[in-house]
C-alpha cells in the first residue's frame, strides 16, 4: 500500500486528501448492515482478552478498532508466517505467509468477540474478495482470523456460516480461519497511521469512511476519541 501514498507537500497533500474524502463518501455506502452472531462467546467476569483480525491494509482495520467502545489496545501487525519474515518489506512480497494485522485487546464485559466480528464483517473490509481490498493484491491482504481459544473459534466458524447462509453478502465469504498464529508487532511508523496522517490520500479515500460507516451503522459501539498505541506487545 505505500507505493500508492504520495510524496507531496502538506498544503497539496491536504487538498488532495479533501478530494479523495469527496469521492469516498460513496465508497462509505459500501458498509454492510449485518445481524450479530447468534452464538457468541458467553459473558465472565473477566476484563481483558485478546483477538487477532487481518482485513487488507492494517491502517484502516487499526484505525476502526481504536474508535471501538471497550476496546483498550489495537496493534497493527503481522500474522501468518515467522519471525524472520515479520517485517513490511519482507511480507509485501506475499510469499511469507504472512497477513497484515492488527491485534485488539478488549473488555469482554463492554464489547464482546461476536460484536468484534461484526465490526470487522460490518466495517473494516470485503471479506468476499480473495486475497486483495481495493488496489492492495496478494495473500498479504487476506481476509483472516486468528482465534486465540476454541471458543472464538467456534464464535467465528458460526458466524461465517450464518452470514454465508443469509446470503447478505452478494457473493461468499473468503474469510480464513487460521489457529496457531503469532502475531508480531509492525514497525513503529505504521502504528497509529490513521490518526496521524488523516490528509494522506490513501487513508482519506480508503479508511476515513470506514471509521465514518462504524459511527453510523454500529453508533453504540463507537468512540470519538482514538485509544492509540502506547503498549506494542
Amino acid at each position: 500500500m505505500k507505493n500508492l501514498v504520495l510524496k507531496i507537500g502538506a498544503p497539496i497533500a491536504l487538498l488532495v486528501g479533501v478530494i479523495f474524502q469527496q469521492h469516498a463518501a460513496s465508497a462509505a455506502e459500501a458498509a454492510v448492515i449485518i445481524a450479530p452472531p447468534a452464538v457468541d462467546e458467553p459473558a465472565g467476569s473477566e476484563h481483558s482478552a485478546t483477538a487477532i483480525f487481518a482485513g487488507g491494509c492494517f491502517w484502516g482495520v487499526q484505525g476502526v478498532f481504536q474508535h471501538v467502545k471497550g476496546v483498550s489496545n489495537a496493534v497493527s501487525g503481522y500474522t501468518g508466517g515467522d519471525a524472520r519474515t515479520a517485517t513490511y518489506e519482507m511480507i509485501e512480497n506475499g510469499d511469507t505467509g504472512h497477513a497484515e494485522s492488527v491485534k485488539i485487546t478488549y473488555d469482554p464485559t463492554q464489547v464482546s468477540y461476536g460484536k468484534l466480528l461484526q465490526i470487522f464483517f460490518s466495517v473494516t473490509h470485503d471479506p468476499t474478495t480473495l486475497n486483495r481490498q481495493g488496489g492492495d493484491v496478494g495473500t498479504q491482504y487476506r481476509s483472516a482470523i486468528f482465534p486465540q481459544t476454541p471458543v472464538q473459534r467456534a464464535v467465528a466458524e458460526k458466524y461465517i456460516a450464518q452470514l454465508d447462509a443469509s446470503h447478505v453478502f452478494k457473493k461468499p465469504l473468503t474469510t480464513r480461519i487460521e489457529t496457531d498464529k503469532k502475531f508480531y508487532v509492525a514497525e513503529s511508523y505504521h502504528q497509529n497511521y490513521l490518526t496521524l496522517h488523516p490528509t494522506d490520500p490513501y487513508i482519506a479515500y480508503n479508511d476515513l469512511p470506514k471509521v465514518s460507516n462504524l459511527k453510523r451503522v454500529l453508533p453504540d459501539q463507537y468512540r470519538a476519541d482514538a485509544v492509540l498505541v502506547r503498549n506494542a506487545m
